[in-house]
């Protein structure tokens, strides 16, 4: 089972055994996906704090940090919103055994005069005067789960697949899409500036940008239509033992914890914890 206790131990282990001298001084590089921002960002100041390591972290759509890896760019682990970004990665020999290292699940952020509820969803997003925001599919992972959503969406109703991607606004995690002002959250900025009535995005990210402009609603999807999230983590340079211990403190409990009160599942925590 992809993430379980055994297979992570086996992976580090592994990685481990083949780790030569680190470079002194030289940060360790992680490539993680936009989503992970602030809870991953938390999470290399505590694993620099407790081991004296500096990092240099990267944030973007994981799908364009791929594509970067691809091209050359150098980075010692990545942390992808998806399990399919990695594993192509390591299919094409640039990185090594793909990791389920948390879990995310798709939300509506919807402005305050929409009369969203869980109920009533499907309803609300075809309507004609509703503006349906989501990211980029392919450069962004969590474009694709809408369009996931979207697919779940025509087995419950005929015909809802194709209007709702056809009628679908791609804002945000494109190569070209415009970036928000210094100091705003992506979503937050998003919905402010009125781009869109309904934005489909990582639950985390919606509870984010509800923290910036209070008036955003948050609202569950039904579980006809739910999508979940699964992310990804691989060790791109196991050679170095620093991009493995990185690795292991993001696994670890203390690196849970720290996904989990950003609201991330958390699978490899231990139970009761």
């Amino acid at each position: 089972m992809p993430g379980s206790r055994l297979g992570v131990i086996s992976t580090l282990a592994a990685a481990l055994a083949v780790a030569g001298p680190a470079v002194a001084g030289d940060p360790v590089r992680i490539h993680a996906a936009g989503s992970l921002k602030q809870a991953m960002g938390e999470v290399v100041q505590a694993f620099s704090e407790r081991t004296g390591t500096p990092v240099e972290p990267t944030f973007a759509p994981s799908g364009l940090l791929r594509q970067r890896i691809e091209d050359g760019e150098k980075t010692d682990v990545f942390a992808s919103a998806n399990m399919a970004h990695p594993e192509k990665l390591a299919n094409q020999g640039q990185g090594g055994p793909v990791v389920l290292f948390t879990r995310n699940r798709l939300c509506a952020l919807a402005q305050e005069d929409v009369a969203l509820t869980t109920d009533n969803m499907l309803d609300v997003l075809l309507r004609d005067d509703i503006r349906v925001g989501t990211s980029t599919p392919k450069a962004d992972p969590s474009g694709d789960y809408a369009w996931a959503m979207f697919e779940r969406a025509g087995d419950v109703r005929k015909g809802a697949s194709e209007r709702l991607k056809d009628k679908s606004l791609q804002l945000t995690g494109g190569p070209d899409s415009p970036a928000p002002p210094a100091g705003r959250h992506k979503y937050a900025w998003v919905m402010d500036s009125d781009k869109a009535d309904v934005f489909l995005t990582y639950c985390t990210n919606a509870v984010a940008a509800r923290r910036e402009v209070d008036s955003l609603q948050v609202v569950q999807l039904p579980g006809a239509l739910a999508v979940g999230a699964d992310y990804g983590l691989s060790i791109l340079r196991p050679e170095d033992p620093r991009a493995v211990r990185l690795a292991t403190f993001i696994l670890s409990p203390a690196g849970q914890s720290i996904l989990a009160d950003y609201g991330f599942d958390t699978p490899l925590m231990p139970a009761g914890s």
